[in-house]
């Protein structure tokens, strides 16, 4: 499946279930990085808004790129409203925006599924002199706990594509290439949520490698879904854990 093209049936499960990200990161960001309450931030591959809707409480200038129509609209149904964001149709590789035209470059939950080589030369395009780039994760931890155990088993048993589409299968070593030598720097943050049955299966749905109704799997994956809750719930709950990783640099 094309890749800009996967969550154009998931947006609502996406805009309902998905995990924003931890003041600490946005401290991180504006504290450490650099990023102000004036400056120009290219979101790129922004989907439905989570993290623009961060940079905007915080006063910067958001032009959220996203080549997905129905995250887009979304995203402009929740934001468009704010008069320091736009939205454009473009993608990583072709932003369509003016040469040197912002001071920062994020990509939230996204940076797995660009062409790397073509975004690199876009991104040194669109970047002003001394601009940086911050790509953003929350990677879901899978060991630990016997319920991020089994949900990650879960997921290899059920989901279609799981092992080849995502973020975990970029290192931290191949990260290092995007960026300019002995440039890039790391951030870690914990984060979580907490789901019901309803908001777990919510959450499963919004994962594009997910079977959706209909689809032969589904019942067969609902049902260990509900077992797989059942034995791990606590409280009527169970804990979706995170570390938000945070890799930037020239």
């Amino acid at each position: 499946m094309n890749s800009k093209e996967r969550f154009s049936n998931r947006v609502d499960t996406y805009v309902l279930y998905r995990p924003s990200y931890p003041q600490a990161v946005m401290d991180y960001l504006y504290g450490v990085i650099g990023l102000k309450q004036d400056c120009v931030v290219a979101d790129v591959g922004a989907g439905t808004g989570i993290f623009s809707k961060l940079l905007l409480d915080r006063g910067s200038q958001v032009i959220a790129v996203e080549p997905n129509k129905e995250m887009r609209e979304a995203a402009e149904k929740d934001l468009g409203g704010e008069s320091n964001y736009r939205a454009v149709p473009g993608s990583a590789e072709e932003t369509g925006l003016p040469d040197h035209s912002v001071d920062f470059i994020v990509c939230a939950q996204s940076f797995h599924w660009f062409d790397r080589a073509a975004a690199r030369v876009e991104f040194q395009r669109i970047l002003k002199p001394n601009g940086k780039i911050v790509l953003i994760w929350n990677n879901r931890l899978t060991q630990g706990t016997p319920f991020r155990e089994e949900y990650d088993q879960f997921l290899h048993t059920f989901g279609t594509d799981y092992k080849t589409v995502t973020q975990k299968n970029i290192t931290p070593d191949a990260l290092v290439q995007f960026f300019e030598t002995g440039d890039m720097q790391i951030g870690r943050f914990p984060n979580h949520q907490l789901f019901d049955l309803e908001g777990l299966a919510g959450r499963v749905l919004s994962s594009s490698y997910i079977p959706v109704p209909g689809d032969p799997s589904y019942d067969a994956m609902m049902d260990a879904l509900r077992e797989l809750f059942e034995r791990n719930e606590q409280g009527g709950q169970v804990s979706f854990d995170y570390e938000t990783e945070v890799f930037w640099g020239s």
